[in-house]
């Protein structure tokens, strides 16, 4: 079963968290990962949504696109992790021992089509 774990931040948090520790925090992900093995089908950390960009389709049909930072935005995305695990339940440990829960949420979502509920 494939499980996506999305880090969710608080904006502004990396800027108060400063370098250093940002640094730290990332090196601890990196650890975090490599200790999954097989498991592990993708990982990334994502930029802040500074340099992001939203495009939407309007209701007469033209197409928008606006720049970050997003001001309306309670919280960002700041990085994955896309698992191969047996159970729901395994993909939930997984999640209660990355490092991100001291800082972040980190919300467990298994992968599907669109139409699935």
């Amino acid at each position: 079963m494939a499980f996506i774990l999305l880090i969710v931040e608080e904006p502004g948090d990396r800027k108060q968290a400063g370098i250093a520790e940002g640094r730290r925090r990332y090196d601890r992900m990196v650890e975090f990962g490599k200790g999954l093995g097989p498991r592990l089908k993708a990982v990334e950390s994502l930029l802040t949504d500074a340099k992001a960009v939203r495009v939407s389709r309007r209701s007469g049909g033209s197409l928008a696109a606006l720049d970050g930072p997003f001001a309306e935005a309670k919280e960002m995305v700041g990085g994955f992790f896309l698992l191969d695990v047996a159970t729901r339940e395994e993909a939930l440990a997984i999640a209660r021992d990355c490092p991100a829960v001291e800082w972040a949420t980190v919300e467990v979502r298994e992968v599907g089509p669109c139409w699935a509920e």
